[in-house]
């Protein structure tokens, strides 16, 4: 099933002229964008959704790591996308406009990610399960709160450590009228639900279900 072009998420850095439908992702559009719009309109590697599918049939492609199977696959904020043959990595980030972008990052760089915690899960035998913003989760024993932040270790596929939502610390924001803006947790007012975040020399207020912490 496809994707009407003018049903687009905002976020999606397309063209609002041009075919009549785009390939759907199969997680939710407006947190990620398709490795076929990525690949194709984005980084401009490949020409064609054909081209696309010989470089996963090839095994050229790796998000976080593994295996891309499918040019459908959604590629979700912070993710990191390698080109194998070229041995180059990006990370999927937002411009300040808040669409979707990529930015080249070096390979140590490559191995980890920041994700938010949405949600907890007490499981059976008191286990913890963190469920965060990109769909995935994790049973961890980390001191972790919904909101806080966590980094996400490929290699290990566990967490690392959590990145705790507090003054001083560096937040991004995902969602919004704020959008793609980073900067720095001035003030948190937990009764409204609100953060106030420094940046570029000004101050802007946004609910905390739309920031994540990164550091």
């Amino acid at each position: 099933m496809h994707l009407k072009r003018q049903k687009a998420p905002k976020n999606w850095p397309t063209k609002r002229k041009g075919t009549t439908f785009l390939v759907r992702p199969n997680f939710n559009p407006k947190k990620g964008i398709p490795i076929l719009i990525l690949l194709r309109d984005i980084l401009k590697i490949a020409k064609s959704r054909k081209e696309v599918k010989k470089a996963i049939h090839l095994e050229a492609l790796l998000l976080n790591g593994k295996k891309v199977v499918d040019e459908k696959n959604s590629a979700c904020l912070f993710d990191v996308l390698t080109i194998v043959p070229t041995k180059k990595h990006y990370k999927i980030t937002l411009s300040k406009v808040g669409k979707f972008m990529v930015e080249e990052i070096q390979e140590f760089e490559s191995k980890q990610k920041v994700a938010k915690i949405v949600d907890k899960k007490i499981l059976r035998g008191k286990k913890v399960q963190l469920n965060l913003n990109d769909g995935k989760n994790f049973i961890s024993d980390l001191q972790c709160k919904v909101n806080d932040s966590v980094l996400i270790d490929f290699s290990k596929k566990k967490i690392e450590k959590c990145l705790i939502l507090k003054e001083n610390k560096n937040a991004f924001v995902f969602a919004g009228k704020h959008s793609g803006a980073q900067g720095k947790i001035n003030k948190i007012n937990l009764k409204n639900k609100m953060a106030e975040i420094g940046v570029d020399e000004k101050k802007i207020n946004v609910l905390i279900k739309q920031l994540m912490v990164i550091e």
